[in-house]
């Protein structure tokens, strides 16, 4: 008896030895970089997907992603280079947004909420569901581009489409306001709002920088102890301005809209974040905590740059026992559901957009 008592001492106490081995094992293991792996992928050919609209199919196979590759890697050099492309491509855009709001036959009032430039985009036909309910719409460009009437072509589209005023901030933006000018005019509109409605009425919605600024705002608004929105649509959001998304490389080429995070992407990416970290959650909200948030909706395409980033998005929204929606659409790079707007991909997103808002918006008083 005594013999069995010492052996199973001993057994124990191995197995104590053994675990504490392998967890500081493990401990030296985490501590150090993980390796970087390169795998060489040959050049393939890569047909127009088969299972998407045919609207979609003609858009996707007229494309010149050449185009695109050249733009991409032209990167301004000085404050004045940036200034000339961001006016440059800006006057593009406000020229078809003045070709769209006849068309689209939407009012658009420019005024201010809080010193910050804004503008209520009113369509043809309003829904009354939507009457006691609040859009907040953030814009895309990189966080560079889309200034004033360049900045409301996303909201044009959401207001027709599920028939609900839209309010669309012009934040400030680089290079001569770069982060925090964008989330600070975000919280002074914000905070506004909530002196006339309930933040449940409230929704954030914007794609690519917009969706990311939506989710970077809304960490800010729990930082100060503000009651959150009631839900958030973030269409395929850089939620992580640092190149980490393995779509980022594995995607690259592919996407026809942005084709690479190299080059421009890369370039505004710094010149938003300026002196800080760019893994500062309100620039990069991916590194943030996103527990107690409302509900979200988050799209991406199978073909777009921002694919790892959505879906990272939503794996750590999960983990923090948040709402979260993702939905992936065969074909789209990114955000083409603004630029191919006739498809019915883009009609989709923006009916299950509606859908979504009025399931989880409440009315404000």
């Amino acid at each position: 008896m005594h013999t069995t008592f010492k052996l199973k001492r001993l057994m124990t106490a191995f197995a104590l030895m053994v675990t504490a081995l392998m967890m500081i094992s493990t401990s030296a293991a985490q501590e150090q970089p993980k390796p970087q792996q390169k795998r060489i992928v040959s050049e393939r050919e890569l047909p127009t997907p088969l299972a998407i609209s045919d609207a979609l199919s003609t858009i996707i196979s007229s494309a010149d992603v050449k185009e695109v590759a050249i733009r991409q890697a032209q990167v301004p050099q000085s404050e004045a280079e940036w200034n000339q492309t961001i006016e440059a491509a800006d006057a593009q855009l406000i020229a078809l947004t003045k070709q769209f709001i006849p068309v689209l036959q939407v009012d658009v009032e420019a005024h201010q909420i809080a010193g910050v430039t804004v503008r209520t985009i009113t369509p043809p036909k309003l829904d009354p569901k939507f009457s006691n309910k609040v859009l907040l719409h953030l814009h895309p460009g990189g966080y560079v581009l889309n200034k004033g009437l360049a900045s409301i072509g996303e909201a044009m589209l959401i207001a027709t489409r599920i028939g609900a005023k839209v309010i669309s901030v012009d934040y400030r933006m680089p290079p001569a306001s770069p982060y925090p000018a964008a989330v600070t005019d975000v919280l002074s509109v914000y905070s506004a709002l909530l002196k006339q409605h309930q933040s449940e009425a409230i929704a954030l919605v914007g794609s690519s920088a917009g969706g990311g600024l939506a989710l970077a705002a809304t960490l800010k608004f729990k930082e100060e102890g503000l009651p959150l929105p009631g839900a958030i649509f973030a269409g395929s959001p850089w939620a992580d301005l640092t190149k980490t998304g393995d779509s980022l490389y594995t995607l690259k080429g592919v996407d026809r809209l942005l084709y690479t995070y190299d080059g421009l992407l890369e370039a505004s990416a710094k010149l938003y974040a300026g002196k800080h970290d760019i893994k500062t959650p309100f620039i990069s909200p991916l590194y943030g905590d996103f527990s107690g948030f409302p509900p979200v909706q988050l799209v991406t395409g199978s073909r777009d740059l921002f694919l790892s980033d959505t879906a990272r998005t939503h794996r750590k929204m999960k983990q923090a026992n948040v709402l979260a929606e993702l939905n992936v659409y065969e074909g789209l790079s990114h955000v083409e559901y603004l630029q191919a707007m006739n498809t019915p991909e883009s009609m989709q997103i923006h009916k299950e957009l509606g859908e979504f808002l009025l399931q989880h918006l409440q009315s404000s008083d």
